[in-house]
């Protein structure tokens, strides 16, 4: 396969590889659709390699403008023969860009040079005209019908007394929190704010930590994992950095700039965000048949972490970073 890959590497983007070795899931991976491989140029350069498992282009199209805009710390997907930013094989689509190497910020240590660089990138991001092609903000809807599917296997449903401790554990969890669940529940029922047409700019839909790699100097920073990036009001993004610490906030909004957010969107995003950090992770825990035990574990602690953070607690909606937080420089 591998050899397949560098014939239509060269064929469809100029570039030659002398080698490809593919990454295992989980290592070190920006998302998991379909594979990628770690390529070794013939130029010397690192090229990222993936042959997508279909669906609709949004992350190569985001992070591709991001780029061509000159967005500092997005690694663009290079272009085709034909001008696009991907080609198409056996019905698949590849892509081919820059190999990043770094650390991920969810082990960091993410110093403030590095959030006030992520808070200039992501201002940077949210100025980008948003490409064509993008869907809208996601609604909180199906991942609401996912948490309660999840509530009602777990305290209702025929399977509340057969639970393996996995599953007992996380059931204990989700009836200390029932009350706050429920609330958010609630909450995701309600119609989304108002947005008109110049509140939209280009979103990358989870900038958290986890998505972050940190380069070799004190502030440089990437952005990958673009394959929830959506035309939504700035606050889609900007409620992953109200979860942030307040040092981490006054470092990022040094970089990003002084911003008054809407009440109301920060409270329907950080809905729809704290559905999904429920709904998956627990959905982990429970698939017995398709996943280790170490994965559902792993996916258990996670839960518990998102739970740790009371769902449904009120958010800060204006920031004004102090005087001793303000970007010394560019590079900072």
């Amino acid at each position: 396969m591998e050899e397949k890959v560098r014939r239509w590497v060269r064929a469809d983007f100029g570039v030659g590889l002398a080698s490809l070795d593919e990454v295992p899931s989980g290592a070190g991976r920006d998302d998991g659709a379909g594979r990628l491989w770690h390529g070794h140029g013939e130029d010397g350069a690192g090229y990222a390699v993936r042959l997508g498992a279909g669906g609709p282009a949004t992350g190569l199209r985001a992070a591709g403008q991001a780029a061509a805009h000159g967005v500092p710390g997005v690694p663009g997907p290079l272009r085709d023969r034909r001008g696009q930013w991907w080609s198409v094989r056996t019905g698949r689509r590849l892509s081919v860009r820059p190999w990043i190497e770094g650390v991920p910020g969810s082990t960091g240590p993410v110093e403030p040079g590095h959030w006030r660089a992520f808070g200039r990138l992501l201002a940077a991001v949210h100025a980008t005209p948003v490409p064509d092609g993008l869907p809208p903000a996601r609604r909180p809807g199906p991942m609401a019908d996912a948490v309660r599917a999840v509530d009602r296997w777990l305290l209702r449903g025929p399977g509340a007394e057969r639970h393996d401790p996995l599953e007992r554990a996380l059931a204990g969890l989700w009836r200390e929190v029932a009350g706050p669940i429920g609330a958010l529940l609630a909450r995701a029922g309600n119609p989304p704010p108002a947005a008109e047409p110049g509140d939209l700019v280009l979103c990358h839909g989870d900038p958290g930590p986890g998505r972050l790699l940190l380069g070799a100097g004190a502030a440089e920073v990437w952005l990958l994992g673009w394959s929830g990036a959506v035309r939504a009001p700035r606050e889609q993004d900007l409620v992953a950095v109200l979860e942030l610490t307040p040092g981490q906030r006054d470092a990022f909004f040094a970089g990003y700039g002084p911003v008054d957010l809407d009440p109301g969107r920060v409270e329907h995003f950080r809905t729809v965000r704290a559905l999904e950090e429920l709904a998956v992770p627990a959905a982990r825990v429970l698939d017995r048949a398709g996943l280790p035990e170490p994965e559902r574990a792993a996916a258990l602690e996670t839960v518990r972490q998102v739970l740790a953070r009371e769902p449904g607690r009120p958010a800060q909606v204006s920031y004004r970073p102090s005087p001793d937080a303000r970007d010394p420089s560019p590079s900072g």
